[in-house]
């Protein structure tokens, strides 16, 4: 059980994670609020209202932007960055302006899997890389356009393949590491 309902991060786990059948939270199932202070703690508490709801073992996961221009922010804020209802282009918008083309960017995310009976497991995965001078790019989401990682450099992450971007991403990397541990 992947603890959403959004049926773009659905597709990207179905990916990241072959020959595992997912299914996203049922609509009776509660969305608990993100309430932590760490990429931890929300993906826990996503992960846990699903087992408890469902009586299955669900996983979730928290990610973020940090710009080390900014202290490290907006980190567990990032889809709330310019405000509790801003779009993703708002959000992307304000980085962009507030943090200079060129500085240090690193995109982290964490799952969390946890069992009906209590069982919890962590996976983190980070990928660096800076804030280009102009968006560029149609694929990936939220900042990707601002994105450049530095396993590609010259080209966004809105630029890259999904394969591509699967095989460096935050995500590609926490979901690597949870699919090594089901499968061992």
């Amino acid at each position: 059980m992947l603890a959403t309902r959004n049926a773009h991060k659905l597709r990207e786990f179905e990916r990241l994670l072959p020959g595992v059948t997912l299914d996203p939270l049922p609509d009776e199932a509660g969305t608990p609020e993100e309430t932590g202070e760490t990429y931890a703690e929300n993906a826990l508490i996503k992960a846990r209202s699903a087992a408890a709801a469902t009586g299955r073992a669900a996983f979730a996961d928290d990610s973020g932007i940090e710009a080390e221009a900014l202290g490290w922010r907006p980190g567990v804020r990032t889809a709330r960055y310019a405000g509790e209802r801003a779009t993703d282009q708002e959000n992307l918008e304000k980085l962009h302006a507030e943090a200079p083309a060129g500085s240090a960017l690193r995109y982290v995310c964490v799952i969390a899997h946890v069992t009906p009976d209590g069982a919890e497991h962590m996976f983190e995965g980070r990928c660096t890389g800076t804030l280009a001078a102009t968006l560029s790019g149609k694929g990936g989401f939220g900042y990707d356009p601002l994105f450049i990682p530095d396993e590609a450099p010259g080209r966004t992450m809105a630029e890259l393949t999904d394969a591509e971007k699967d095989a460096i991403s935050h995500r590609g990397q926490a979901a690597r590491a949870l699919l090594a541990w089901l499968r061992r």
